[in-house]
């Protein structure tokens, strides 16, 4: 019989996937990755590509002060009570492992840099930071993958650090950002390529380096490899099957550890578990997302939290159907977002997951879904929107409905069936806090974080400019998601529990596969991948004693 006490499956090929892999190789145990699509990384490759990870060695480097107990502080502030999923001992597991997480992967040979001024995004209550706890990857050349260089699910291979967008986003507005923008796009993404390279930043080279990692350890990988079920034994998980070139393999384990994603992707599940109106339509997930590992734990008795709960975050739905996720569009200055009365309801520039929890319940008053961003001439003039350049708007984008262009806000009102007496009120009167400086109604522009995505050239508030310039726009702005919140309830070591809290032997979930540390908030910008990572290091590091106790 086939000896299967050091081998380990780890399901989905995202940052918490690979860091579960490497741990686990680092271990002593024989793990391999399986991939239920043809390109590995998941949501991950496609995120931005940060870690929000506090006290972490690189800000203390860089001299920024942080220490446990002030995120500790932070964390138990921003979150608060939300039940198992966050237990005491799963935020103290990531506050004193994501440290060590972050120098054992960097002796392994990845490459961090420090994020400095990406604020957490409640900065200003105890313990928060206004330069950030963030770190992430260096740019990757991805041709150091070899014959896997092609292998990951990015939209293109851009050499871009998180902040960089911000800076993007002003390039028609100061010399500094153009200038920064053109380095981008000409000296680094040109520049290497003219070099031979095929630089990536962000995701990219997230998953970049921990693939390269992966294959330095020799560490197998099944594309195409969606997994079926779990093997159930004796009240301990003993493998999984999945399915590869159509056919059913079984994958015997002495553990395995679930990190491919939610159920973003699942219709069904999304309507069973998530407030309405709800579509798959209005995520930018990753395609696999699909909700498969959830489903194989629940079946064997494992217990769920935060299932009603989700990544969200506005999007609007570009001229071609798909979703696009809102950062500088709804922040910078001369826009604002109301629901169909003509309300805002926000402040637009703050977090998304808080944005997304709005949204949710202005509708249950009046109608937000959707919501309309509202904007003057100005803010199409100065800012990108989303793949469009300032000041250039296809005709394709009028014809497709996204954008709607009136010379009044009377007529964009009627034109959106927004109420317009209540929409000319709203503006006249957003339209004297950018004149003061101050949101009286939503603080918009107060908080450090506000002003990352902001216009230092208004004043005297950078995300407050008044809407009065025609023509207007307006685009509809819906609740859209990163991924789903709610999963497999875990301990601190990342083991799978049962309702009473016993632990189901041999089975470990991270990443949104698993109910998140982090409750129904995001403190900091990362905070999906930190906590994926630190955890999947746990796992791997729990299956390695668990081998050793059972060798």
């Amino acid at each position: 019989m086939t000896d299967i006490s050091n081998k380990v499956v780890v399901v989905g090929s995202g940052s918490a996937g690979f860091t579960a892999a490497l741990s686990a190789k680092e271990a002593g145990l024989e793990p391999m990755i399986v991939e239920s699509t043809n390109l590995l990384g998941g949501s991950s490759a496609m995120s931005g590509g940060g870690l929000w990870v506090p006290n972490n060695p690189l800000m203390l480097k860089a001299g920024v002060h942080d220490s446990y107990e002030d995120a500790k502080l932070y964390l138990d502030r921003v979150i608060g009570d939300v039940g198992p999923a966050s237990s005491p001992e799963r935020r103290e597991a990531f506050l004193r492992e994501g440290p060590r997480m972050v120098e054992w992967l960097t002796q392994l040979g990845f490459r961090f840099s420090y994020t400095p001024g990406y604020a957490d995004y409640y900065p200003e209550l105890p313990g928060g930071s206004v330069q950030g706890r963030s770190v992430e990857p260096d740019f990757f050349d991805l041709k150091q993958l070899g014959a896997w260089k092609n292998s990951l699910n990015i939209l293109m291979p851009i050499p871009l650090h998180t902040l960089d967008a911000a800076q993007i986003s002003l390039s028609f507005r100061s010399l500094s950002a153009f200038f920064h923008t053109a380095k981008v796009f000409g000296f680094r993404a040109i520049g290497s390529a003219l070099l031979g390279k095929k630089l990536a930043g962000l995701g990219g080279a997230l998953i970049g380096q921990l693939l390269y990692l992966a294959l330095q350890r020799e560490i197998p990988i099944w594309v195409n490899s969606p997994m079926v079920e779990l093997l159930y034994e004796n009240d301990t998980v003993t493998g999984v099957i999945v399915e590869k070139e159509g056919q059913r393999t079984t994958l015997r384990a002495s553990a395995v550890i679930l990190a491919a994603g939610g159920f973003a992707r699942n219709q069904a599940m999304r309507e069973q578990y998530h407030p309405h109106p709800i579509t798959t339509q209005w995520t930018v997930a990753t395609q696999g997302d699909l909700g498969v590992p959830i489903q194989a734990g629940m079946a064997i008795g494992a217990a769920t939290a935060l299932m009603d709960d989700a990544w969200w975050g506005p999007v609007f739905i570009d001229h071609k159907g798909t979703a696009q996720f809102m950062l500088w569009e709804r922040s910078a200055p001369f826009g604002i977002i109301v629901d169909s009365s003509g309300k805002r309801f926000m402040n637009e520039s703050a977090s998304y997951v808080d944005c997304g929890h709005w949204q949710y319940e202005c509708n249950q008053t009046a109608p937000a879904i959707p919501a309309f961003m509202i904007a003057d001439s100005r803010h199409r003039k100065y800012y990108p929107f989303g793949m469009m350049l300032p000041g250039i708007t296809p005709k394709a984008i009028y014809e497709s409905g996204m954008l709607v262009k009136a010379d009044s806000l009377r007529e964009l009102a009627q034109a959106c069936n927004i109420n317009p007496d209540n929409l000319e009120q709203t503006v006249q009167r957003f339209n004297q806090f950018a004149a003061t400086g101050k949101d009286l109604d939503f603080h918009r522009g107060d908080s450090a974080y506000d002003r990352v995505y902001s216009d230092p050239r208004v004043k005297p508030n950078p995300n407050l400019g008044p809407v009065e310039k025609p023509p207007f726009f307006a685009v509809r702005v819906w609740p859209g998601d990163l991924g789903t919140k709610g999963g497999l309830l875990t301990d601190a070591a990342a083991r799978v529990l049962r309702a009473d809290g016993s632990v189901i032997e041999g089975l470990y979930a991270a990443g949104n596969t698993s109910a998140s540390v982090m409750g129904r908030t995001y403190p900091g910008p990362g905070s999906t991948i930190g906590p994926a990572m630190v955890f999947g290091m746990l796992a791997g590091e729990d299956a390695g004693r668990r081998a050793g106790k059972n060798g």
